[in-house]
């Protein structure tokens, strides 16, 4: 007999694409220079559920057109090819404050500090009865931070 374990969450994911640069400054890596990454980004978002009760109305969570348009404004538009640096890697290379694309951080834009500033930026977006459930955010193919 299977038997089927189940979260009281029912949940939805989208997910979204953005090309960002950015650079770790006190990396001994190839990652201290200006590099970029074709992000994913994976949000999934729920509601507390019974699995056998139906929703009612449209039958959605969220209309995946409302969670796109939270997303896009937040994290796609401000980040697709923007340039992500500290102000710690400005203060050795004052030049590139010249830049349009540039995004000045306090912290190392490291794809963990990304994925705390997309959840501390999204948080507050949704509708009050539907939780944040999951964020991953892929740095390369096979390498992503999840919270």
């Amino acid at each position: 007999m299977d038997i089927f374990y189940f979260c009281d969450m029912l949940k939805v994911t989208k997910i979204f694409r953005f090309e960002t640069a950015h650079a770790i400054h006190g990396y001994e890596g190839l990652c201290k220079n200006i590099h970029g990454h074709s992000y994913i980004l994976h949000v999934t978002v729920g509601i507390p559920s019974q699995i056998d009760e139906y929703l009612p109305g449209t039958g959605f969570i969220i209309d995946f057109k409302e969670l796109k348009k939270i997303i896009n404004e937040a994290v796609v538009k401000p980040w697709d090819h923007a340039l992500l640096l500290s102000e710690e890697f400005l203060a050795h290379h004052p030049d590139l404050r010249k830049m349009d694309n540039l995004h000045i951080w306090k912290v190392e834009p490291s794809v963990e500090n990304m994925i705390i500033y997309i959840k501390n930026k999204i948080i507050d977006k949704f509708p009050k009865e539907i939780t944040l459930c999951k964020l991953k955010l892929y740095e390369t193919s096979d390498s992503y931070a999840e919270l």
